[in-house]
């Protein structure tokens, strides 16, 4: 936050938008019906696979929010090539660059990729590598711990979520509870809220954390969305079947 800027006490954290209006939508009315939020923390990939990328921006860029990049950002901007992207998720993101006006362009374009506000650092995929590594594993956690000057880190990219601890040489690795306080006390944690726009842990609901700043607690929460009706919207803008498919699925 801008010096002399009120520290926020509760924060929406979500990630991999994916161009999915329906899912942004029900997961901002979702957190607003929780009791609110001063600030959105934005992981990455707002764009890219789904059929909504310019109202996904427009509506984040509505909110009080601070955002890093994603993979997908990047390439909807021709600032990563699409031989990194497999071949629907590159189609995709062909799309996805002829949907975009000018001005939303510059805003991805200047999106940071990390950022830190109060004790935790955002960024999409790990510290060691922004926005390629999926950190998934204990090896990519341990090497992220090492990078990390604030006591926790959020992360999204994997499109899965977890809580992972430090704790001396290790790193251990935990399912998220779906509707409850969890206590981060002064432990260094990596967490991921998984996805709004594709979760790929088998449950096709959006996913995402509030995060109370005045207890020091975040709760993570499932939100049920209209998927049929991204469905259509997918298959009438000519986007691959598959992408459309697998999101009534969660894979």
């Amino acid at each position: 936050m801008a010096e002399g800027t009120p520290q926020p006490k509760r924060v929406l954290v979500l990630t991999d938008v994916h161009a999915n209006l329906e899912a942004f939508s029900a997961v901002v009315d979702d957190a607003q019906q929780r009791g609110g939020f001063d600030v959105v923390w934005s992981l990455g990939d707002l764009v890219g696979y789904g059929p909504d990328p310019s109202a996904c921006l427009d509506r984040l860029r509505s909110l009080p929010h601070v955002a890093v990049v994603g993979n997908h950002d990047l390439a909807a901007v021709g600032k990563m090539g699409l031989e990194l992207f497999n071949p629907l998720a590159a189609a995709a993101a062909r799309w996805s660059m002829g949907q975009l006006t000018q001005e939303h362009r510059d805003y991805l374009s200047g999106l940071p990729l990390t950022a830190e506000q109060g004790k935790f650092t955002l960024v999409h995929g790990s510290l060691r590598d922004p926005v390629v590594e999926y950190l998934l594993d204990e090896e990519s956690a341990l090497a992220t711990f090492e990078l990390l000057k604030t006591p926790r880190c959020l992360v999204g990219h994997s499109h899965v979520p977890f809580l992972c601890h430090r704790r001396g040489p290790r790193c251990v690795f935990l399912r998220l509870p779906e509707g409850e306080r969890i206590e981060i006390g002064e432990e260094r944690v990596t967490v991921n809220p998984g996805s709004v726009g594709q979760p790929r842990d088998g449950d096709p609901r959006a996913g995402y954390l509030l995060y109370n700043a005045e207890g020091d607690f975040l709760v993570y929460y499932r939100v049920t969305y209209d998927v049929e009706a991204v469905q259509r919207k997918m298959l009438a803008a000519g986007l691959p079947a598959p992408l459309a498919e697998r999101l009534a699925h969660g894979r």
